[in-house]
């Protein structure tokens, strides 16, 4: 079921694709967590519980990958495939610029676009090389070369899209009101109509 926006606002995201952002989101910063403290030696003497981190941070993988499937089966899936091809289709309105300024953008602009297929790839590349580090554990006909290396670069391009992510989330002012449509599911049609105007048009003429 969707909520009917207030007067003066467009619904922008359905329930399941902001439980699939926050999920992401929740795991992502749990495994960072305890990635460093596994990855920081004074962290992981600090801790003490080396052992325990470890088993936080697989469990936490799991239940990220659980839970994410979970919200495709049982959520609104027709909502995550309309937002998968607007995000795998950067066009011409997202290449264009008009006197130096971007041309009006759909209800995801190009940055936003790429961030997410940024995400999607880096998620498949730490759970791959996730896994190949603890089947290693197990067997060394695992132990591949650059695995650590491709698992730590990932965190570290990781962190620079996370804090441009939460700066334009967060900070920027004429970004920031865009954080509402990923708690609330709503934005101010004024608002969109600044930043998203093909969006906006899109709307209106349903």
């Amino acid at each position: 079921m969707v909520r009917a926006p207030r007067p003066g606002y467009l619904q922008r995201f359905t329930l399941t694709e902001r439980l699939v952002h926050w999920t992401h989101a929740s795991a992502f910063f749990a495994l960072l967590a305890t990635g460093f403290v596994l990855y920081v030696p004074v962290l992981s003497t600090w801790i003490n519980r080396r052992s325990t981190v470890k088993n936080v941070h697989l469990l936490t993988a799991i239940v990220w990958a659980a839970a994410l499937v979970l919200l495709v089966v049982l959520g609104n899936r027709a909502a995550l495939r309309r937002t998968w091809r607007e995000v795998e289709t950067i066009d011409a309105g997202d290449r264009r610029r008009r006197r130096g300024r971007r041309a009006p953008q759909g209800r995801l602009n190009a940055g936003q676009k790429v961030n997410a297929l940024l995400t999607a790839a880096f998620a498949l590349l730490f759970a791959l090389s996730g896994v190949l580090l603890w089947l290693g554990e197990r067997d060394t006909r695992f132990r591949l070369e650059g695995t650590i290396v491709v698992h730590d670069a990932l965190t570290y391009v990781s962190l620079v899209l996370l804090t441009g992510h939460l700066y334009l989330a967060v900070i920027h002012p004429k970004t920031r009101h865009a954080l509402r449509g990923m708690t609330l599911g709503d934005v101010r049609e004024d608002w969109a109509a600044a930043h998203h105007a093909r969006w906006v048009e899109e709307e209106r003429r349903r």
